[in-house]
């Protein structure tokens, strides 16, 4: 994609990358948008890089995505929609999702605290974008019905190899073979 400057369309919520800060963009503001792989966007605003969730795009002028999940009969938080939501994250170099990945190690679900705990991993130990991906897992998994709180456990232990990757995802990435 060529870079592009578009303006914001209302107040939007943003995370500095890599550090995963959360920033608001005021309506009206004049940004360049230079990537939009995997259904996020990466912004250059004021000297900082920024991300926007997929979820805001209509705040840059785009259709944005929406997460839908069927009403729970009941208070409880559904594991199956958790994974749902974890399906809709994608590594932003690799537009690849997390799941595929074989980034997400664990979800742990406390019904009475509501609250979703998720094990993950990055590519590599020091990949820059791993507060950005956490905040990615925050962002949506907090949409899931009933969920209150997100906690997100970076771990390296067992460390993230090619083999944790679904068929699919190699087949994508091209290291199928």
């Amino acid at each position: 994609m060529m870079q592009r400057m578009v303006v914001t369309q209302r107040d939007c919520k943003a995370r500095r990358v890599p550090s995963g800060q959360i920033q608001v963009i005021p309506e009206g503001e004049f940004v360049n948008l230079t990537q939009d792989l995997g259904g996020n966007y990466t912004v250059t605003w004021q000297g900082n890089m920024l991300r926007i969730d997929g979820t805001d795009a209509d705040a840059l002028g785009r259709k944005p995505q929406v997460l839908e999940f069927e009403p729970p009969k009941d208070d409880q938080i559904i594991e199956a929609q958790v994974w749902q939501a974890l399906e809709t994250i994608f590594d932003p170099e690799i537009p690849i999702n997390l799941v595929s990945l074989g980034l997400i190690y664990q979800v742990a679900i406390e019904q009475s605290s509501k609250t979703v705990t998720i094990q993950m991993t990055l590519t590599a130990p020091g990949c820059g974008m791993g507060p950005v991906l956490v905040g990615d897992v925050e962002y949506r998994v907090a949409m899931v019905p009933n969920v209150e709180q997100v906690k997100v456990d970076l771990v390296f232990d067992p460390p993230w190899s090619r083999e944790r990757m679904s068929e699919e995802a190699l087949l994508e990435a091209g290291l199928f073979f």
